[in-house]
């Protein structure tokens, strides 16, 4: 019961501090011009890291440490490629992290992201979007689940996994219009001094 109770935590831990940052952080990976099926192994692979810590007490900013793994993985996905753009290895470089504590404007934006996240569960459709929360939010175990709402366990897979990847999507789609109104202001500076 107690690792139960540590994953269901994690996965709270999760929805609420790291996934509202994965917008910014799929935007920077767009500008760094990383390919977008690369941009979602990036994510992937962060949720995977994250997934795997034992406890994040340790973590004073959720929005720098998934960016700190994402960008150690670019990082490692770069030193691994055959061919390597230059501008992508300058934009990693010289993008530093900074460990003061979050200003209000970046608290600000950070409930603002978790209110967009929640906007975004709730348009899963009814029983999707309870077991969703149920198994994500809540870490609560298949069979739990299933037996709560009289249905299969191969039911709360299927509607967890279709919660998820309609979640994962709808997040992406919002960070590509992101990074594609991001371009567009940066175009119009460089035409338009």
């Amino acid at each position: 019961m107690k690792e139960d109770d540590r994953r269901r935590k994690l996965v709270v831990w999760v929805a609420q501090k790291v996934m509202p940052h994965e917008p910014a952080v799929r935007a920077w990976l767009a500008r760094s011009m990383v390919a977008r099926e690369d941009i979602d192994d990036l994510i992937q692979e962060a949720y995977c890291r994250i997934a795997a810590l034992d406890s994040v007490t340790h973590v004073e900013r959720p929005d720098a440490f998934f960016f700190q793994i994402v960008r150690n993985l670019l990082i490692n996905q770069i030193r691994h490629a055959r061919v390597v753009r230059i501008d992508a290895v300058t934009e990693v470089e010289f993008h530093e992290l900074h460990d003061d504590a979050p200003s209000p404007e970046q608290l600000a934006g950070d409930r603002r992201e978790w209110t967009r996240v929640r906007r975004l569960l709730d348009r899963l459709p009814g029983r999707c979007q309870q077991i969703f929360e149920m198994r994500k939010l809540e870490g609560r175990s298949q069979r739990e689940i299933a037996a709560a709402l009289g249905v299969s366990e191969n039911v709360v897979e299927n509607e967890s996994s279709n919660g998820l990847r309609m979640l994962l999507d709808a997040l992406r789609q919002e960070g590509e219009q992101v990074a594609g109104e991001y371009q567009a202001r940066r175009a119009r500076r460089v035409h338009h001094p």
